[in-house]
């Protein structure tokens, strides 16, 4: 096993990490801004490193050389950031440093997400239809072309990077070349380069993700699917496993086709494959994310198998010590993004310190976290803060477990996007089980105003935040937490 893991993110995921890692009994460092300074993972952690600007816990040579500075034989890169990027997992792997998550190799074929789909559609499978070619912004004529070419709606995608950054759905022409900058652009932010590529939408449809496991001597395992259909800008917003709607035929077909097609890419450790099924239920191969999802608790409900815990022990070369057989798939599971943003106006960041924060409990209710009261919510940083997922022996048991959850959760000092989240699932599309990417497009683009039930819910999380600043007259300060090493001596260089 490791003998030292630094977590190369924030956040909500590094809390994650930190207790796999404790769990496992492995040593944590945390990398931090100014603005993390008092953040729940870097007082988890046993050791945190203070990065001043312009420099950031993102940069990869910084995270390889506090790696060295630390001692970590391992880093652990989240979610995203650093953990699809090519030119970092090359630099560990020449400094001796194991990446947990893919390797260079795997994502040498899944980050050219074109070729990846040739790949997968020379294997004999059923991908979407994209462009041959990637483009630059400025190649308007060839855009125009080749959209005309596949026909509208197309889907906008960063070519060499998933997560969801960039990729928009354009419904009509006079949209394109907009939504190709704005693609373009935050493309080169997030993956350090601006090309996309055109994709077909397939509308309306499901969007099926398959997570897997393997590890380095050839066993690998599928745990179930996960619906991930209701979005908003690509982002998930609410997901359930197994996924509502498919027949025990398509189920098997889905999940076996992700298995074969996870060996295509010589996937290790977590990975997920992913789907589009359109109306007549015929699955397409979209792309490969040969990481750790956000989404992963959903899959760990239903199977019981700590997603997290397996990745670091695979990523260690241990083998995976358990077969297909051997993954029970029981009951129902939904996860919600909490999100720092308000839905009633045009979904706008809400930064600020938390005050009241009431999270939901009972018997399997889990909320996986960064934020307490006295929280710092910043604006720079992404703004999911709370995952919130719930399961039932059944659907029908899990929906009424999820609608009381969001019921139990409220939040002072910041805006969010809950009381949109109590609208959905009482939707009656919902909870048929019916829904597709149109519900998305429907109810989310832009979202209705709350009304009913939900405006009384709005209103009790109103007099909860005026009671809490009539009981306190000065601002809540963080709670002290043991354990933690606050390094702010030990700096990275500039």
């Amino acid at each position: 096993m490791f003998k030292k893991v630094l977590i190369a993110n924030r956040g909500e995921p590094a809390v994650r990490v930190v207790r796999a890692c404790r769990d496992l009994g492995i040593p944590v460092v945390a990398l931090y801004e100014p603005d993390d300074r008092g953040a729940l993972y870097v007082h988890l952690a046993d050791e945190a490193y203070l990065v001043e600007p312009p420099a950031s816990y993102r940069d990869p040579d910084l995270v390889i050389a506090l790696a060295r500075q630390s001692g970590a034989d391992a880093v652990h890169p989240g979610y995203g950031y650093l953990a699809e990027h090519l030119d970092f997992t090359r630099a560990c792997e020449k400094e001796g440093i194991v990446v947990i998550g893919p390797g260079s190799a795997c994502l040498e074929l899944t980050t050219n997400k074109i070729a990846a789909l040739e790949r997968v559609r020379q294997a004999g499978f059923s991908t979407v239809t994209a462009s041959s070619r990637a483009f630059t912004p400025d190649e308007a004529d060839a855009l125009h072309a080749e959209a005309a070419r596949l026909g509208y709606p197309v889907v906008v995608k960063p070519w060499s990077g998933g997560r969801g950054r960039g990729t928009q759905i354009v419904r009509e022409p006079a949209r394109l070349l907009d939504v190709v900058r704005e693609a373009a652009a935050a493309a080169q932010a997030v993956f350090g380069n601006p090309r996309v590529y055109l994709e077909v939408a397939v509308l309306p449809s499901r969007y099926i993700e398959v997570p897997l496991l393997a590890d380095n001597y050839g066993a690998l395992v599928h745990m179930g699917e996960r619906d991930s259909t209701i979005q908003r800008n690509k982002r998930k917003v609410i997901t359930e496993s197994p996924a509502p709607g498919l027949t025990p035929a398509q189920r098997a077909a889905v999940r076996g086709a992700a298995v074969e097609i996870a060996r295509l890419f010589g996937c290790r450790g977590a990975c997920t494959v992913e789907f589009v099924v359109d109306t007549d239920g015929q699955y397409y191969f979209t792309e490969v994310k040969p990481r750790l999802q956000v989404e992963h608790p959903a899959t760990e409900m239903v199977t019981r198998i700590d997603a997290v815990r397996e990745q670091i022990r695979l990523a260690a070369g241990q083998p995976l010590g358990f077969g297909q057989d051997d993954v029970r798939i029981a009951g129902t599971a939904f996860l919600c993004r909490i999100n720092a943003e308000d839905p009633w106006r045009d979904y706008l960041p809400s930064p600020g310190r938390i005050g009241m924060l009431r999270v939901p409990g009972g018997p399997n209710v889990r909320v996986d976290t960064y934020a307490f009261s006295g929280a710092e919510v910043s604006v720079r940083y992404e703004s999911l803060f709370a995952k919130l997922a719930v399961w039932g022996a059944n659907r029908e048991e899990a929906i009424h477990r999820l609608r009381r959850a969001l019921t139990e959760f409220a939040i002072t000092g910041i805006n969010t996007n809950i009381s949109m989240l109590r609208q959905m699932v009482s939707d009656p599309d919902f909870i048929a089980g019916t829904y597709d990417s149109e519900f998305s497009h429907r109810r989310l683009e832009p979202a209705a105003r709350p009304d009913g039930e939900s405006l009384r819910d709005l209103a009790a999380v109103a007099a909860l935040a005026f009671l809490a600043r009539v009981q306190s007259a000065r601002p809540i300060t963080p709670p002290a937490f043991t354990g933690g090493w606050h390094r702010d001596s030990r700096r990275l260089p500039q």
